[in-house]
């Protein structure tokens, strides 16, 4: 623990009013030449975690920062323990991974968040109206019981306002060569908990570049005792020299070897010629039988198609849900490792 960072108050934090809109200008001549200039002293394949970069390329924010954009839809995140059967909980986290990309890339183009420096931190905190989750399905033994309330008051009180959640977040840059950056997010009254590690390596493929998202996260479901492991996916920033853009591409899994059921979500990166772009599909499955209980598929910033054993179907317009804006301290309360 740094001295003075032991206990960041939620009451000191107040909505953030930047917004993450970043000019969307394509590359202006006077930086094309640099941008070629540092393509032409680069090998195809080459490791770029030792390349500077110039600052016209860099966004705003820290990547720390961005780690916290994965949390910006809290209602849904905070849905997912009240399912009422594991098969309810992995679709109800599928449902909110394949949202939680698009509110991190705001503005068409792609730009790259600044490297955390060793030892920098970021924290930051969400009030989620109590409403907005999602409520628990009434599953056969008898009637549902309210979580968070109960046992919990002791801290309740302290924790979170009156009629709202509250989740909290922290991410910390814990190595520089190779850059590794873990974070962890919490919200206690309903028992659930993420901590994750991140070690981004990217490397040049001629016209873009590839960043691969090494590392593994853990959803943590107390109340069902439940893991959930997730790996992260690639992204790509295309057309470096012109209005340079960001994909997502690969293939990764949610898996809970406690109840057996995994999921599989595969990015699709846009095919040389036609095709869509932003494409994704997804299904989940349960091992034992090895069933699929739900697929999904479309755009992980447009629309999601969910089909269901049942054969349900539910859309989701990733453009139409509700962005719950993140608090954080003012700027003269930070420490002075702190992204901001």
């Amino acid at each position: 623990h740094h001295p003075g960072q032991e206990d960041i108050s939620p009451s000191e934090e107040v909505t953030d009013t930047e917004d993450n809109e970043e000019e969307d200008l394509g590359v202006l001549d006077d930086q094309r030449s640099v941008i070629l200039h540092l393509l032409s002293q680069l090998k195809l394949g080459m490791d770029l975690t030792r390349v500077v970069l110039p600052t016209f390329i860099l966004e705003k924010r820290s990547l720390l920062e961005m780690y916290a954009n994965f949390m910006a839809h809290p209602d849904m995140f905070l849905s997912i323990t009240a399912g009422a059967t594991a098969e309810d909980r992995i679709i109800r986290f599928v449902e909110y991974y394949l949202t939680a990309f698009h509110e991190g890339r705001k503005g068409a183009v792609a730009k790259k968040p600044y490297n955390p420096v060793l030892g920098e931190t970021f924290h930051c905190s969400w009030e989620v109206p109590r409403d907005k989750v999602k409520p628990l399905v009434r599953s056969n033994q008898g009637p549902t019981r309210e979580s968070g309330r109960g046992s919990n008051n002791s801290h309740q009180g302290e924790d979170s306002p009156e009629g709202s959640y509250r989740v909290r977040f922290v991410a910390e840059q814990v190595s520089h060569h190779p850059p590794v950056s873990g974070f962890y997010c919490e919200c206690r009254e309903r028992q659930m908990c993420v901590n994750a590690h991140v070690w981004t390596k990217s490397k040049f493929m001629g016209m873009s570049v590839g960043v691969s998202m090494v590392g593994e996260g853990v959803l943590c479901l107390l109340e069902h005792d439940e893991e959930y492991i997730f790996t992260l996916p690639c992204a790509y920033a295309r057309s470096i020299l012109t209005v340079p853009w960001v994909e997502l591409g690969g293939k990764v899994s949610i898996n809970c070897i406690k109840s057996g059921y995994s999921a599989t979500v595969t990015f699709h990166t846009k095919p040389f010629y036609g095709g869509k772009v932003h494409r994704v599909t997804a299904e989940v499955k349960h091992n034992l039988t090895n069933t699929i209980v739900c697929k999904a598929q479309g755009e992980w910033n447009g629309t999601l198609e969910f089909t269901y054993s049942s054969g349900e179907t539910k859309v989701i317009d990733t453009s139409k849900l509700p962005v719950i804006r993140k608090r954080l301290r003012p700027v003269e309360r930070q420490g002075r490792t702190e992204s901001r």
